[in-house]
């Protein structure tokens, strides 16, 4: 496998082999390790010195279940700290069977290109006929140009504005720009390239090689019964999807509601997984559907409207939380169409549900409007000033308003579950590299579901430990291209892990051992942290906004976490 360097400023492509510690590295790990060497902490995130760097996992391009997942790592504009991003579609895939360990972005095209890659390689094309396309459009235009077929990843108009929510999208199965790279802002960074979009053609591509290929087939098949097995994997997400959530959350009181205040929303069931299969079954879409080829899980699903016509497709927990419940809306159709406007413009939906919850708190619209949210995305499509400052986040226009309320760490918004009511997760979002996010160490598994154990959720007991455990352990499966939710298997069945090293040796011919992802996962924090110390931040920075120590209905628990046990997370 080899990386490919696309300068953009020069238009100069290299083509790179790999070597030394970049062989054991994919996905998060490969990302994470070349910003680290070589982009300036200091830099601007939307300046010339920050790179772009899409990266598939160790398993990608494999038939390892469920193991399509595409980092994409920059310092975030967002938050200031390194980032990495994943999500599935067809890119990690493509990439992989081309021999592509890496893309490398650099540098700033004073025009707007696109990248096209094949097996020959990659040439950088003028794409000003697609200024301002969202990313709809930009998903039909492109396969009729380039091939019925491509992997295709693009920027709508939001990452072409540089908002700091903006995300990457990737297309689907069904070539819809539905998997999107969302937190961090990384939109923006493709935005500040002048790069519209990456297509990826891999017709002719040789394929992934496997050095024990009956070895690896054995244990991705062991794998996969497992996934399957399992009830969380292989029954209730392939059922209800992530939304089966929202009741789960709102019964154990942890369901974040009007912005944060309380954690029970009396719409929930409008809302709820159960309800949401029910309307896609009445509208004849699909109620449980790949994000990627080889997914077993098949947590996605397509939405169609009231007139059976598709609206929209991968429509997840986090999303109908953030248009939902924290904004207090229970109409179902309006979450969707927001969900829509974020997958078209480009945007991040955890970050501009919250962002919407803030300008509810600024008295921009009221709490509960769904009609006004949806007019709010309008001028973000059409950048107007206010367009702009909504577009940028939460903690953005928090400040613009003079806010106080606003749920972000490190500049980023806090996810679906309240830190108060799930401790565990809290700890999460205080410490992470990353910025608030519930995928870096999702304790919510042993917190609510039980998987893994159960730790009581509103203890502070046991938390900042299995938030450490649930890290390390993340950040070695986001550089194996698998979906983090195949941690559910991974906790509770004690051969699953060893599955998963056991492919990894197969495909590869080491002698990994469980120690050894331990190991890595360490090393992926470790690097990560390194670059945010160096460019300014502190464990200061690892810390929750001051209104979370206000009591929450209906357990009436406060987040009492001191800033020493806190850092005592790192300590191992």
């Amino acid at each position: 496998m080899f990386i490919y360097r696309v300068n953009l400023t020069t238009k100069k492509v290299t083509k790179e082999e790999v070597s030394g510690k970049l062989q054991a590295l994919g996905g998060r790990a490969l990302t994470s390790t070349v910003i680290a060497n070589e982009v300036d902490p200091l830099c601007h995130p939307l300046g010339p010195k920050n790179k772009l760097v899409f990266a598939p996992g160790l398993l990608s391009g494999t038939s390892a279940p469920s193991s399509g997942r595409l980092s994409v790592g920059a310092k975030s504009p967002l938050t200031g700290t390194i980032k990495e991003s994943n999500a599935g579609g067809l890119a990690a895939i493509r990439f992989a069977k081309l021999g592509i360990k890496a893309l490398i972005v650099e540098g700033q095209s004073p025009e707007l290109v696109l990248l096209k890659i094949n097996k020959d390689g990659i040439t950088i094309e003028d794409a000003s006929e697609h200024k301002g396309k969202g990313n709809y459009e930009l998903n039909k235009v492109l396969p009729e140009k380039y091939g019925s077929k491509v992997a295709v990843i693009t920027i709508g108009p939001a990452g072409e504005y540089k908002m700091t929510s903006a995300s990457i999208a990737i297309n689907d199965g069904d070539y819809h720009p539905t998997r999107h790279a969302g937190r961090g802002g990384l939109g923006a960074v493709m935005g500040s390239k002048n790069l519209k979009a990456i297509v990826i053609d891999d017709t002719g591509a040789s394929g992934v090689p496997i050095a024990d290929p009956e070895r690896f087939k054995a244990a991705a098949k062991a794998f996969s019964k497992m996934l399957i097995d399992h009830p969380v994997c292989g029954q209730g997400l392939p059922t209800y999807g992530t939304a089966v959530l929202i009741n789960i959350l709102n019964e154990a009181g942890g369901l974040p509601t009007k912005n944060f205040r309380v954690g029970r929303f009396d719409g929930a069931e409008k809302i709820s997984g159960e309800f949401i299969h029910k309307i896609i079954t009445e509208r004849k879409g699909k109620t449980t559907h790949a994000c990627h080829p080889g997914c077993v899980m098949r947590c996605s699903q397509v939405y169609n409207n009231a007139n059976g016509d598709y609206l929209t497709a991968g429509f997840e927990y986090e999303t109908i939380w953030a248009f939902g419940s924290q904004c207090s809306i229970e109409d179902i159709d309006a979450i969707a169409k927001a969900d829509r406007f974020c997958d078209d413009l480009g945007l991040d939906t955890i970050e501009m549900g919250v962002t919407m919850s803030v300008a509810m708190e600024a008295g921009i619209i009221e709490f509960g409007d769904a009609e006004g949210m949806l007019g709010l995305f309008e001028e973000i499509k059409n950048g107007t000033p206010l367009g702009r400052v909504l577009g940028n986040g939460a903690k953005f226009l928090g400040q613009a308003y003079g806010v106080t309320r606003v749920p972000v760490v490190k500049g980023q918004s806090i996810p679906a579950y309240d830190p108060r009511a799930v401790k565990g997760v809290g700890v999460t979002y205080a410490t992470t590299p990353m910025g608030a996010d519930h995928t870096a160490g999702y304790s919510v598994a042993t917190n609510i579901l039980k998987v893994g154990g159960h730790i009581n959720p509103l203890d502070k007991a046991g938390q900042v430990e299995l938030s450490r455990n649930l890290q390390i352990a993340t950040a070695a499966v986001d550089s194996t291209g698998l979906c983090l939710f195949v941690a559910f298997c991974i906790l509770d069945n004690p051969d699953a892990l060893p599955a998963v090293v056991e492919m990894l040796n197969a495909q590869y011919n080491l002698t990994l051992t469980l120690e050894d992802v331990t190991e890595l996962g360490k090393y992926v924090l470790k690097t990560e942290r390194e670059f945010n110390n160096k460019a300014g931040f502190t464990s200061k920075d690892d810390r929750l906004p001051e209104f979370f120590k206000e009591e929450f209905p209906p357990h009436g628990v406060k987040w009492d976490f001191t800033g020493e046990e806190l850092d005592e997370l790192f300590n191992w």
